[in-house]
């Protein structure tokens, strides 16, 4: 039983997308919202997510000197063309 309104604004871009994916779907606005929702993770799960995924990596050399390691980031940083925060 669904007893609780929630009322947000959306820019249009994210409109678009939620009122797209609504369309394809069949279903309306309000059920994408509340799919996406349901989707999002409790803490626990977020929690033992990550854990596996440190647990399951593979090993791998860490520099010594926080400043070679800081060159290390860097490199990858600007192969991989992602912009820091």
């Amino acid at each position: 039983m669904l007893n609780h309104r929630l009322q947000i604004l959306l820019d249009d871009e994210r409109y678009g997308k939620v009122a797209r994916a609504a369309k394809q779907r069949g279903v309306s606005v309000a059920a994408v919202v509340r799919e996406a929702i349901d989707r999002l993770p409790t803490d626990p799960e977020r929690r033992r997510a990550a854990i596996d995924a440190v647990l399951a990596a593979e090993p791998m050399h860490v520099p010594a000197s926080p400043t070679e390691l800081r060159r290390e980031l860097d490199e990858a940083r600007d192969k991989f063309g992602v912009r820091a925060r």
